[in-house]
């Protein structure tokens, strides 16, 4: 029973954990905005929750090449996504965050998370009803 509720809730589990870490990238985007030489990330949302359902996003490993090193934990599930964002305007001191639509993708970013955890709400609810059996 614990495994078709874990495969009920897989997709809508990685596609927040996904807009979660989009979240991240352009919090820090916006942190960023005035720190020279900054390069603004984004993750393409749709190709990044295709491969993460394929089991093709598994994170990057590091490898140790000699005994006496340590086993990395490597980077999160979706960093290998994270890609630079295309510059729209270039600045004197080469940061290519461009506030206005940092903003508007991090609006857009945290109604679609609103969203998502609508849609969770109403998942458990069905469950809990039919378990309940009303």
């Amino acid at each position: 029973m614990i495994d078709r509720l874990d495969r009920e809730l897989n997709a809508t589990q990685t596609a927040l954990n996904l807009r979660a870490y989009r979240q991240e990238l352009l919090a820090s985007n916006i942190a960023n905005a005035d720190t020279p030489h900054y390069k603004a990330k984004d993750v393409d949302f749709k190709s990044a929750f295709a491969n993460a359902l394929s089991g093709r996003n598994q994170g990057v490993t590091l490898a140790t090449t000699a005994p006496g090193h340590l086993p990395g934990t490597g980077t999160g599930r979706f960093e290998s996504q994270a890609k630079y964002r295309t510059e729209y305007q270039g600045a004197v001191d080469g940061n290519t965050v461009n506030i206005d639509v940092e903003r508007g993708a991090f609006t857009e970013n945290a109604v679609q998370m609103e969203a998502l955890l609508t849609f969770m709400r109403g998942q458990f609810k069905d469950m809990q009803t039919a378990i309940v059996g009303q």
